[in-house]
């Protein structure tokens, strides 16, 4: 009999200090009591993923001892032939849980394609509740939740950035349906620069930061609105800070 593949949610983020209450707050306690009992996981980081091991344990006692926890890791330079062999504890019977840096397994995160194997290998997957900052971002911005769509990261080229935000607000113009975007955090005020320059006057722009932290902000506003406010040196405080960004044009 195959192991299970739990699907562990992550904080968003977090500053010194605060992650021991962010925990009980942001990830369920039967998520934390779930992945103390595990002995194998897969992670983008074996390092940080052993530090929020080690914050579960202050209130779930880990099965093992934290040198005794495998950690495999499964990042953007892993290669493909390499997943094969991540999956070997679960062939062998054991559970394995797979942890994102921040947020949702497998939701923009190289999980994915070790999660599709898992299912080609008729291995059950678990995924357990936690918080995701695209659905947290969409919740709050006010824009259409009906009908929306995440395209990652744009362009870092100017002029195919710009090209792809006009594609995507006719998309969302025909369509009704918000856009999803992420950004790598220091070019946060590029890309709203780029959203607010390029987009329709009238079209809604959302800026959500640091969700789930105290630091938190989302802010929907109009292109207009938007140009206005950074020609007056008024953007948001989203400097290095992990941030989602929405749009839906009118």
């Amino acid at each position: 009999m195959t192991g299970t593949l739990f699907l562990i949610p992550n904080t968003l983020g977090y500053n010194e200090g605060q992650q021991d209450g962010l925990l009980a707050k942001i990830i369920p306690d039967t998520v934390q009591s779930m992945s103390a009992q595990l002995s194998y996981f897969v992670a983008e980081n074996a390092k940080t993923t052993r530090a929020y091991l080690k914050f579960l344990g202050q209130h779930h006692p880990l099965k093992l001892a934290m040198q005794d926890i495998q950690i495999s890791e499964l990042n953007v330079n892993t290669p493909a032939q390499a997943l094969e062999g991540l999956l070997q504890p679960l062939l062998q019977g054991h559970d394995v849980g797979l942890i994102s840096e921040a947020g949702v397994p497998a939701v923009a995160d190289p999980g994915a394609n070790l999660v599709r194997l898992a299912h080609q290998r008729n291995i059950t997957v678990r995924p357990l509740v936690g918080p995701s900052s695209l659905l947290l971002a969409l919740m709050g911005s006010g824009l259409n939740g009906q009908s929306f769509a995440f395209h990652g990261y744009l362009p870092t080229d100017a002029a195919l950035r710009a090209k792809r935000i006009k594609e995507l607000e006719d998309r969302s113009r025909k369509e009704k349906q918000t856009q999803l975007l992420i950004e790598t955090p220091y070019r946060n005020a590029a890309m709203l620069e780029a959203l607010a320059n390029q987009c329709q006057a009238q079209s809604l722009i959302c800026v959500a930061t640091d969700l789930t932290l105290p630091s938190e902000s989302i802010q929907t506003r109009s292109a207009a609105e938007w140009k206005k406010r950074l020609s007056a040196g008024q953007a948001p405080d989203f400097h290095k800070k992990p941030t989602v960004f929405l749009f839906l044009a009118s």
